[in-house]
């Protein structure tokens, strides 16, 4: 596992705002923990998305989450703009890591950071499979 050492928000390449819900606070009055990965989740694939014209539902190769990671630094809230800041480190064959960052409406460090591992694979086989060019593409945009 490689730490994420730069958490500014600088340091990513991509960006979209998730507004956080009621329903995604605890009885702590914070957003719980399980919410960060759906934040996770949603960046990346707005961006395979919006970037790398995946159509989730029509796709034959799909990516994956295999190994994942949060650190968190700071409690978000209610109401508040989640900001959420990707890059990639390594590109494979048929893998990808992402790193993400959650920023709290216009803040400069992070709130929590994390990373998603995607294998890309065949819908009906589940083999591994290369990464289609599409999504290659947008992919190696996000690369640092």
């Amino acid at each position: 596992m490689r730490e994420i050492i730069d958490s500014s928000r600088g340091s990513f390449k991509w960006f979209t705002t998730i507004p956080t819900r009621w329903i995604d606070m605890d009885i702590y009055g914070h957003v719980n923990n399980v919410q960060y990965y759906s934040f996770f989740d949603t960046a990346i694939a707005q961006h395979l998305i919006e970037v790398g014209k995946l159509d989730p539902n029509a796709a034959e190769i799909v990516g994956l989450v295999v190994e994942t990671s949060c650190t968190f630094k700071k409690s978000i809230g209610f109401p508040a703009n989640v900001n959420a800041g990707i890059r990639v480190v390594r590109v494979g064959k048929s893998s990808v890591r992402y790193e993400i960052g959650l920023f709290i409406d216009n803040d400069l460090d992070a709130a929590a950071t994390g990373y998603f591992v995607h294998v890309y694979v065949n819908k009906k086989t589940q083999q591994p499979t290369e990464i289609p060019r599409p999504r290659l593409l947008a992919i190696n945009e996000l690369k640092v």
